[in-house]
C-alpha cells in the first residue's frame, strides 16, 4: 500500500514539474508575443501618418480645402491683412461639380490672365524645397495662398447687365439695385466708384470685393470692363465656413443681392394674373345673378296664374 501511495505521489509530482516548464514557456511566449505587438505599433506609425497625409491632400484637391484669407479686400464678412492672423476658410470645391455659380456667393479663384494687379504678396522663398513646403502649408491652410488665388463675392453672372451706380451710389444688376448689405465701408469713404455697363458673356462672373473701396476686382483689373470678368473654369470652390480661429467659427452667408428685385417680379406675376383673371370671373358671377333674378322675378305671376 505504502509502495502504491508512494508511487502515486511521484507522477503527481513527475506531472507539476512537466506542467511548470510548460506555463513557464507559456508566460514567456505571452511577453514575447506583447513584445512584438509593441514593436509593429512602431513599424505601422509611418504608415498610419502617411496615409493620414495622403487622404488629408486628396480631401484638399477634390472635396474641400482650407484658404488664409490673405488680404482686407472681403472685409468685414472675411478678416485679413498683411502680415497678420487671416481667417481660415473651408472651401467646398464639390458644389460647382452640380450646379453653376450664382450672385452672392464668395468664392475663391484662379486670377485670369487678365487680372494684372495683386493684392498681396505670398513671400515664397527662393529656395526651391522651402518654397515646395509653403505651398505644401498652403493646402492645408498653415501658410498664405499663392497670389494666384484670389476671394471675391460674385454680382452678376452670365446674361446680365452690370453698372454702377444709381442716385443712391448701389450697383445695378439689369437696371434694378442690389441689396448689398455685406458692403463694408471704410471711415470716410461712403462712396463707390463708378464704373460703365457691360453685359456678362456666357462662361464668366463679375465679382467684387465686400470691402467695396479696398478690393481692386472687376472694376479695375486690367483696366476693367471685359478684362475685369472671371471665367467660371477658374472657380476653385465656395467658402462654406470659418474654421479658425475659434471665436471666428460662423459660416459664410451666400445673400442674393438681387433677392429683392427677384421678389417683386415673382410677386408681380401672380398679382397681374389674379388681376386679369379676375375680370372674366366678375362678368360670370354678374350674368349668373341677373339670369337668377330674372328666374325669381317670373315665379310670382306663374304662382298667381295657377290660382286664377
Amino acid at each position: 500500500m505504502a509502495d502504491v501511495a508512494h508511487s502515486g505521489n511521484s507522477s503527481d509530482n513527475e506531472d507539476e514539474g512537466d506542467t511548470r516548464p510548460d506555463q513557464d514557456r507559456d508566460s514567456a511566449g505571452g511577453r514575447g508575443r506583447r513584445r512584438k505587438k509593441q514593436r509593429s505599433f512602431w513599424k505601422e506609425l509611418p504608415i498610419l501618418i502617411g496615409v493620414a497625409l495622403l487622404l488629408a491632400l486628396l480631401i484638399q484637391t477634390f472635396i474641400a480645402r482650407v484658404f488664409v484669407i490673405p488680404s482686407e479686400s472681403m472685409e468685414a464678412t472675411l478678416h485679413g491683412c498683411p502680415g497678420c492672423y487671416g481667417d481660415r476658410v473651408l472651401v467646398d470645391k464639390l458644389v460647382y461639380n452640380f450646379t453653376e455659380p450664382e450672385a452672392g456667393e464668395v468664392v475663391v479663384f484662379q486670377r485670369p490672365n487678365t487680372w494684372n494687379q495683386s493684392e498681396f504678396s505670398s513671400n515664397r522663398s527662393s529656395n526651391g524645397f522651402v518654397s515646395w513646403l509653403q505651398d505644401i502649408g498652403a493646402a492645408f491652410g498653415l501658410a498664405a495662398p499663392d497670389e494666384d488665388d484670389v476671394v471675391k463675392r460674385i454680382v452678376a453672372v452670365a446674361g446680365q447687365r452690370v453698372e454702377c451706380c444709381d442716385d443712391r451710389n448701389r450697383v445695378l444688376v439689369d437696371g434694378e439695385p442690389l441689396d448689398e448689405s455685406y458692403v463694408h465701408w471704410a471711415p470716410g469713404s461712403g462712396e463707390q466708384d463708378s464704373f460703365p455697363p457691360i453685359t456678362v458673356p456666357d462662361g464668366q462672373l463679375w465679382v467684387l470685393g465686400d470691402n467695396r473701396n479696398n478690393s481692386c476686382d472687376s472694376r479695375c483689373q486690367g483696366g476693367g470692363g471685359s478684362n475685369g470678368l472671371v471665367p467660371v473654369d477658374n472657380v476653385i470652390g465656395k467658402v462654406r465656413f470659418i474654421v479658425l480661429p475659434p471665436s471666428r467659427w460662423q459660416g459664410v452667408g451666400d445673400h442674393n443681392p438681387q433677392a429683392v428685385a427677384s421678389a417683386a417680379a415673382q410677386y408681380g406675376l401672380p398679382l397681374g394674373v389674379g388681376i386679369v383673371a379676375a375680370w372674366p370671373t366678375l362678368w360670370l358671377g354678374r350674368r349668373v345673378r341677373t339670369a337668377v333674378r330674372s328666374i325669381r322675378s317670373s315665379e310670382p305671376s306663374g304662382s298667381s296664374g295657377d290660382k286664377q
